[in-house]
């Protein structure tokens, strides 16, 4: 997983379309277009990995945006993530087993840990336990409930289970490109020895190259991207 830094880019569908929102909030969203139109675009300018996220299913608990989803991973021919609402073990499996990469497991993961450890046992590195911090909190169910857990002692306990990697989620600054907050990334990757993706603030070709200074494995980027803060060639060329 990520054997080179990698900028990842986002592909966050609600309501069958590309939507970035702000902070995580409903309502708060800009739209982009169609879903698969904007993975191949991301594929076509050398993405690897396309980071793809059901936004209703992260808030409603189910997933809600399958066509959409699906109809992604028959475009490209790239590593493919998914997260936002897969709440069981046979719903991650079948989605590995139709082609997606990685699940990508928050709120199931919080409320049963042990499901890291029952998919990795049949799909060694295929759970990227996401922990998505808000004041320095670990945050569920669309970043809407709060948990009391510390995200980097969460994030060595997930280790233990079997997680492939972390998607650590500064939702503070999520989605407003006002920059990133390397300290909390530092503690994450600090805490575990699998990769860190990192995810929330980007907005400038330094924030990138601080995320992986930081030591992040990859970066997700929705916004910067979309808005055109900067290209996916010149993000990759930052870093290289």
């Amino acid at each position: 997983m990520f054997p080179e830094f990698e900028v990842v880019p986002a592909v966050d569908v609600q309501d069958g379309q590309v939507v970035q929102l702000v902070g995580g909030e409903r309502g708060t969203g800009t739209t982009y277009g169609d879903p698969v139109e904007a993975a191949q675009r991301w594929v076509e300018a050398g993405a690897e990995t396309l980071h793809l996220v059901d936004l209703d299913g992260a808030f409603e608990g189910e997933r809600q945006n399958a066509p959409a989803i699906e109809a992604i991973v028959e475009a490209v021919d790239v590593t493919v993530q998914l997260g936002g609402g897969i709440r069981t073990a046979a719903d991650a499996t079948a989605l590995l087993d139709s082609g997606v990469d990685r699940v990508i497991l928050g709120t199931a993961a919080v409320e049963n840990p042990d499901i890291v450890a029952d998919i990795s046992a049949d799909y060694p590195g295929s759970v990227l336990v996401s922990l998505d911090a808000k004041d320095g909190e670990v945050v569920v169910s669309g970043w809407t409930e709060g948990t009391g857990l510390d995200p980097a002692e969460a994030a060595a306990r997930y280790e233990e289970l079997g997680a492939g990697g972390i998607l650590f989620t500064d939702v503070d600054v999520e989605g407003q490109l006002t920059g990133v907050r390397t300290d909390p990334v530092r503690r994450m990757v600090e805490a575990v020895d699998i990769p860190v993706v990192a995810s929330g603030g980007v907005a400038t070709l330094d924030d990138v190259r601080d995320l992986q200074d930081a030591g992040a494995r990859a970066v997700v980027v929705g916004s910067a991207l979309y808005e055109g803060q900067f290209t996916l060639a010149e993000a990759m060329a930052a870093v290289e």
